[in-house]
């Protein structure tokens, strides 16, 4: 399979998921329902802070060169992104991880990290792009273009994913790391779905 087919076909297994966790709804989940600047801010930090600890995790078990490589710098790119948070929301101390970042911890395997780093980043891209759209709406211009920044990273990091696969991945492989993208999609799906519904809040679209 080419890398770029690869990507758009976990875009297209996940499209309902991915579009759910690109709503304003994904953000008052990660919040718990209260959606304020200091609890946007600290969700996001805490979603960075987790993944770059898995990701370094990774990075340090990884036999390829290349996929050892991508996970630490994205481990290091994550971490800026948690100073950059921090000294928005004038501080930072990490809370609990988030589910997809909990989930992240148990994958093992080149093809199957590779899979769940590219489920992760498009769900990632999606929740920067919602925390944009909180601050131009709260007229935090700053802020926003901070996060506008910030998400310009995972477009790099599904670019730099796609080298990695087709280097890393044979025939056999990619139907593992489909696998694996799929279920780090739904570990944050199901997060989203279960967390709106104990809020009492209908987790799909009303139409």
């Amino acid at each position: 399979m080419d890398p770029q087919e690869f990507v758009d076909a976990v875009r297209e297994d996940n499209r309902t998921a991915l579009s759910r966790l690109g709503s304003s709804k994904a953000l008052y989940a990660d919040t718990g329902g209260e959606l304020e600047d200091e609890a946007v801010l600290g969700a996001a930090a805490d979603r960075a802070h987790h993944a770059a600890e898995a990701f370094e995790a990774w990075g340090a078990d990884e036999s390829h060169g290349g996929a050892a490589d991508l996970f630490a710098a994205t481990a290091d790119s994550e971490r800026d992104h948690v100073e950059t948070i921090a000294d928005e929301r004038g501080g930072y101390e990490p809370g609990d991880p988030p589910a997809v970042a909990r989930h992240l911890r148990t994958v093992e395997g080149t093809a199957a990290c590779l899979g769940a780093f590219v489920g992760w980043a498009l769900a990632a891209d999606n929740n920067a792009g919602q925390v944009v759209g909180y601050f131009v709406g709260q007229a935090s211009p700053r802020t926003a273009n901070a996060f506008r920044d910030l998400g310009e990273d995972y477009e790099a990091y599904l670019a730099d994913a796609r080298e990695v696969l087709a280097d890393a991945c044979g025939d056999d492989d990619w139907e593992r790391a489909r696998e694996a993208a799929g279920d780090a999609v739904k570990a944050d799906y199901d997060d989203y779905f279960e967390t709106l519904e104990s809020l009492g809040v209908n987790p799909k679209p009303v139409c």
